[in-house]
């Protein structure tokens, strides 16, 4: 479970976003800084009895500095206001697929996948999937998937107008081949948050997802 130390500490952060207040609260901010390795540790060792992928896994791999980058932001808040958990077997800096959870009050979120991956990755996973769409049409309607997820996020910011270069139109698995991220994404409840099963039931709604990111790191893997 989050602590409600935590939760508070981020909603005061939100509210005094300024490096005064920030220097001003190091105690709480060490006493945060403590339960984020402890949560991440903690769903390292989780996802890691059924994907055995990321156990190499240590918290400097799965978090995030708490300082924003502001040079090509419009928003000159200097930190972060979030809880951010990536998990993947390639670790931040490389682009697999992973799982995601993000803890903030009235905006938490679990994903999976991979968000808008570059140029040479986007070709690696249609390639997969102009192979196998079989296998993603599979995972996609397996009945978990769609209790939790009701299928991959799909949005005109992510979606071709048009079919991808070298695919057909009419290709059987176009809605697939013109995404440019893929990933399946389910909110968390602040209740969620302050349960005592909030690791492993997480965990659990997670692992779900892991048909998917494995037929994406399939795909990014394979030459």
């Amino acid at each position: 479970m989050i602590s409600k130390d935590t939760l508070l500490f981020l909603d005061d952060l939100k509210e005094n976003n300024y490096r005064d207040w920030f220097q001003a609260n190091q105690d709480r901010y060490a006493g945060f800084k403590k339960e984020y390795k402890q949560i991440t540790e903690a769903f390292i060792a989780e996802l890691s009895k059924s994907d055995s992928t990321l156990s190499h896994l240590e918290f400097k791999d799965c978090s995030f500095r708490i300082n924003k980058d502001i040079r090509f932001s419009k928003d000159k808040s200097p930190y972060k206001t979030n809880m951010g958990i990536w998990i993947s077997p390639g670790s931040k800096s490389d682009n697999l697929a992973g799982y995601y959870v993000h803890i903030e009050k009235g905006a938490g979120f679990i994903a999976a996948g991979i968000h808008m991956p570059d140029a040479n990755d986007l070709k690696k996973i249609r390639r997969e999937i102009d192979g196998f769409y079989e296998d993603l049409e599979e995972i996609v309607a397996a009945l978990e998937f769609k209790k939790l997820y009701n299928g991959l996020d799909s949005d005109e910011k992510n979606t071709l107008k048009t079919s991808p270069k070298d695919y057909d139109k009419d290709h059987p698995a176009i809605a697939f081949l013109k995404l440019k991220s893929f990933t399946a994404t389910a909110k968390l409840s602040d209740k969620d948050f302050t349960s005592k099963d909030f690791i492993t039931e997480t965990a659990k709604k997670l692992l779900v997802l892991k048909p998917l990111v494995d037929f994406l790191n399939r795909g990014l893997t394979t030459e």
